[in-house]
């Protein structure tokens, strides 16, 4: 069974392929072809996503959206398109409105736009920070929220960098290496910061398949060598008392919301 789904926005439609991919997940065996239009922000440009959506309808199903547009006229034309609409600011401002006891400022761009100049710059910042602390780059790390260690490609990097991008929090990284599995022993410079770090682990099979794409046929891929490293590296972190969470099954951002609440860095989402 196949749908196809549109997310549409006079912004980034970021927040409209959020909640409304979070809403998919709870269906089962649909594929969902998942088309997103950002910056529908005039008569013109609704029109003619209207046009879009509609061509994508076929015989039996009406293409689905789900809608996060601001602006009342453009999110109106939006609405009578021939297709199962989900306007989610009409759903939920109203009832808020009357919660609050005050009116909506209605301005594009707000949930994802640079807002707060000062937490912008704290994200930026952030990042920046975990570019220059990737991969054991620096063993400077005074200023890090948080460290990550795990062995090559058990995704590391990534999480760190949406730790930074979403939540401003400074994450440097560390790879494991053989001689630091060999020695048994975290390496003197990521034991005086023990209260920060977290280890992310991963299933052999899964880091073979990802190291294999980098570097085929490579001892570094092989199955034997992935499964020696993951037992050395958990059974290494577990000696020093290291949180880990394992990163075959989760998605970054289960990834970085645990690490948040279990290391007790409490950030807003940016």
């Amino acid at each position: 069974m196949k749908r196809t789904v549109f997310f549409v926005s006079d912004g980034t439609a970021i927040t409209a392929e959020t909640f409304g991919h979070s809403l998919l997940t709870q269906f089962s065996g649909i594929e969902f072809r998942q088309v997103r239009l950002p910056f529908v922000d005039t008569p013109s440009k609704a029109r003619d996503a209207v046009s879009l959506i509609e061509r994508a309808a076929d015989s039996r199903d009406r293409p689905i959206v789900f809608s996060t547009i601001v602006d009342p006229e453009v999110g109106s034309i939006v609405a009578e398109a021939e297709a199962n609409v989900f306007d989610m600011f009409r759903t939920f401002i109203g009832p808020l409105e009357e919660v609050l006891g005050v009116s909506r400022s209605a301005q594009v761009g707000q949930a994802h736009g640079m807002g707060d100049s000062s937490s912008y710059e704290d994200r930026m910042e952030a990042t920046n920070y975990a570019l220059t602390h990737d991969d054991g780059i620096s063993k400077r790390l005074e200023s890090a929220d948080v460290i990550l260690v795990g062995v090559s490609r058990s995704g590391k990097t990534p999480t760190c960098l949406y730790l930074a991008l979403h939540y401003g929090v400074k994450a440097a990284n560390y790879p494991l290496t053989e001689e630091d599995l060999e020695q048994n022993r975290l390496p003197g410079f990521l034991r005086e910061h023990k209260n920060k770090l977290f280890g992310l682990t991963i299933n052999p099979d899964r880091l073979s398949q990802i190291r294999e794409n980098r570097r085929p046929g490579s001892r570094y891929a092989s199955l034997k060598q992935c499964r020696y490293e993951v037992e050395a590296a958990e059974a290494m972190l577990r000696t020093e008392g290291v949180r880990m969470l394992s990163s075959t099954d989760s998605s970054i951002e289960e990834l970085a919301s645990r690490i948040l609440l279990d290391l007790g860095l409490e950030r807003d989402h940016r």
